[in-house]
């Protein structure tokens, strides 16, 4: 199943048509079905992922799993602020340490903004 066919699948799941996800996220008419074709960019696919609250990984089509657990995406979101670090001079129990502070970080983060979203909800 390609980037296109995961997204259809999705709209319809939220009940909206493609043309309407265009409309939404302010693309030409026929954007989204060109991805029948080409993959869209790296950008359009994250806002695409928050939107059906799935993981880009999904919409590529490199796992069957819609979601990650925040588990994983914790690792995954230190890992990515690791690689723009300069780690010059720090040992691998260093590097360690930081990714954990890193993921606990993540966490507590994410924590916040769900309990952030159930209050504005009320």
């Amino acid at each position: 199943m390609n980037t296109y066919e995961r997204i259809k699948e999705l709209a319809k799941l939220k009940k909206i048509s493609i043309r309407q996800l265009e409309i939404n996220f302010g693309y030409s008419n026929g954007y989204i079905g060109s991805w029948k074709r080409q993959t869209p960019n790296s950008v359009e696919l994250a806002r695409l992922a928050d939107y059906f609250d799935v993981s880009v990984d999904y919409l590529l089509g490199r796992t069957d799993n819609p979601s990650i657990s925040n588990e994983d995406s914790n690792k995954s979101m230190a890992k990515q602020v690791m690689m723009r670090m300069n780690t010059n001079g720090l040992t691998e129990e260093d590097l360690e340490d930081i990714e954990k502070e890193m993921e606990t970080f993540f966490k507590w983060r994410l924590e916040q903004i769900r309990q952030e979203r159930e209050q504005g909800g009320k």
